[in-house]
């Protein structure tokens, strides 16, 4: 009885994953890859600054404006970044050195709540739009749908303005010189 409920609880968790895939826009079946370790990206994957522009309208129809306050980094700037906190003053803010970051690679965006006053914050439990809901998690979920996934999610460092796409590649995959094809 136990491994027939294992089994039926196994199948249900493989099914929702392959629902999940199945819609997620930076999924392995409908991203194509080709191998470049000659050279880095220098700027956002073309899909990945497409969505974040999807990203501001919908959140805007829910009177939440979100500001993009990084995206493409350099092996350097994430390595002065990854300093903060440890050689430099600052708290520590990344666990991810130069190489190791989907900023690095044109995959990864980290956003604030901007006023309409213009000032920028970054409190997630801010709900400016006065709905009940945080204006923070609300972006998320927006940015979920999307198909970033959010830093909120992550188990050991939350890193809350961070959003990212990995199309179905590793940091290792990455370092090697596999990168999402640039679409046509």
């Amino acid at each position: 009885m136990l491994k027939l409920l294992l089994l039926s609880l196994f199948a249900f968790v493989a099914y929702q994953s392959f629902l999940f895939i199945k819609g997620n826009p930076g999924s392995l079946d409908q991203v194509k890859y080709e191998l470049n370790v000659e050279t880095l990206p220098t700027e956002l994957h073309p899909i990945v600054a497409e969505k974040v522009g999807v990203l501001k309208e919908k959140t805007a129809e829910k009177e939440i404006k979100i500001l993009i306050t990084d995206d493409y980094r350099s092996f350097e700037e994430q390595d002065e970044i990854y300093d903060k906190g440890r050689r430099t003053p600052g708290k520590v803010v990344t666990h991810s050195e130069g190489g190791e970051s989907y900023h690095n690679f044109g995959l990864a965006v980290d956003f604030a709540l901007q006023l309409e006053n213009g000032n920028v914050i970054w409190d997630i439990e801010y709900d400016g739009n006065g709905n009940g809901q945080s204006d923070w998690f609300e972006a998320a979920e927006i940015a979920k749908e999307l198909g970033f996934q959010w830093g909120g999610d992550w188990r050991e460092f939350k890193d809350y303005p961070h959003l990212q796409m990995d199309f179905g590649l590793t940091i290792n995959n990455l370092q090697e010189g596999k990168r999402p094809q640039i679409p046509s």
